[in-house]
């Protein structure tokens, strides 16, 4: 399996990468179809945030799925502990949905995340100045690629990433949400065909949202 070590703000220390080499053996344990990881490592530099001034993401592509993960602690080694607990048990979910199929279940169907490219370190956050929110949606996008645009001189930032979706059933779409830990998750409903969301209410409630025209609603 092929590991990909990327910082965000930070410099990546070798040791942290020596330890993402040592314990990531529980991913191809569990998966053993893995073909590439991504860890991400950010430091927020906010001193109101110290409690979680480390964010460790991991996106795991195994086979036809895309599982992810991610936490924030004090340190980088206690986050990275909390993202692969997390990121472990969705892919045993992904393992269990599997012997479903082979049971006669009907297995999901994949949504195109789009390739994962390596993010290139960073030392610190690139400056935007006299941004418009207008901007974030200026630029014309590929599959899987986002941008970042800072409005002005506040902390708002706004973030724009296009997702290749396939058709697919609302209990398909949840099962999606539920492997990437998203509270929410788009989707083109295979039944309507229209753009629809689905996202967690509380507790094992889900709510579900349609998009459509006036124009095509009205025929």
């Amino acid at each position: 399996m092929e590991i990909v070590v990327t910082g965000r703000h930070t410099q990546v220390k070798q040791r942290f990468r020596d330890v993402v080499e040592s314990k990531m053996n529980r991913v191809t344990a569990i998966a053993p179809d893995a073909q590439r990881a991504q860890i991400v490592l950010t430091h927020e530099g906010n001193p109101r945030q110290a409690d979680t001034a480390k964010r460790v993401e991991i996106t795991v592509i195994a086979g036809s799925t895309v599982v992810r993960a991610e936490a924030s602690s004090t340190d980088e080694f206690s986050a990275l502990d909390m993202a692969l607990d997390k990121l472990t048990l969705r892919l045993r979910r992904t393992r269990d949905r599997r012997k479903d199929h082979r049971r006669g279940y009907t297995n999901p169907v994949p949504v195109d995340m789009g390739v994962v490219e390596p993010e290139a370190e960073e030392e610190a956050p690139e400056e935007e100045p006299n941004n418009s929110p207008a901007a974030a949606v200026a630029s014309d996008l590929g599959p899987g690629e986002s941008v970042e645009v800072q409005v002005g001189d506040t902390p708002i930032v706004i973030r724009r990433k296009l997702h290749i979706a396939e058709p697919m059933t609302i209990d398909e779409a949840l099962y999606e949400m539920e492997l990437i830990g998203h509270d929410f998750f788009l989707f083109v409903n295979k039944e309507t065909g229209r753009p629809s969301v689905v996202y967690h209410r509380h507790g094992w409630s889900y709510g579900v949202f349609e998009i459509d025209t006036p124009e095509n609603v009205q025929k």
